[in-house]
């Protein structure tokens, strides 16, 4: 008896359509500056990691920057791709 009456309530509440808060274009935007940020640090990365990676070369030192190039690199595929794993995961 009682389930019969939640499912008759839950039945007349329907479908209701999705709606953008309020405040999503400002969301939105900080998000798109984010990406710009994320990206430019990114290509700030290599390029250091490419500079050291020369300086150590040329100096005889330990090769450290190997590793800062594959970080950044690795780094700069995820912050692109997040966007896509983010609407893998949610659906």
């Amino acid at each position: 008896m009682i389930l019969a009456t939640v499912y008759d309530t839950w039945a007349q509440i329907g479908n209701p359509t999705p709606e953008a808060p309020p405040v999503s274009d400002k969301i939105l935007q900080l998000v798109r500056y984010f990406t710009w940020f994320v990206l430019l640090a990114g290509i700030v990365a290599i390029i250091y990691a490419g500079g050291r990676f020369a300086w150590e070369k040329w100096s005889g030192g330990g090769l450290e920057s190997p590793k800062m190039v594959a970080g950044a690199m690795i780094g700069g595929v995820v912050a692109t791709s997040a966007g896509t794993i983010m609407n893998a995961v949610i659906g």
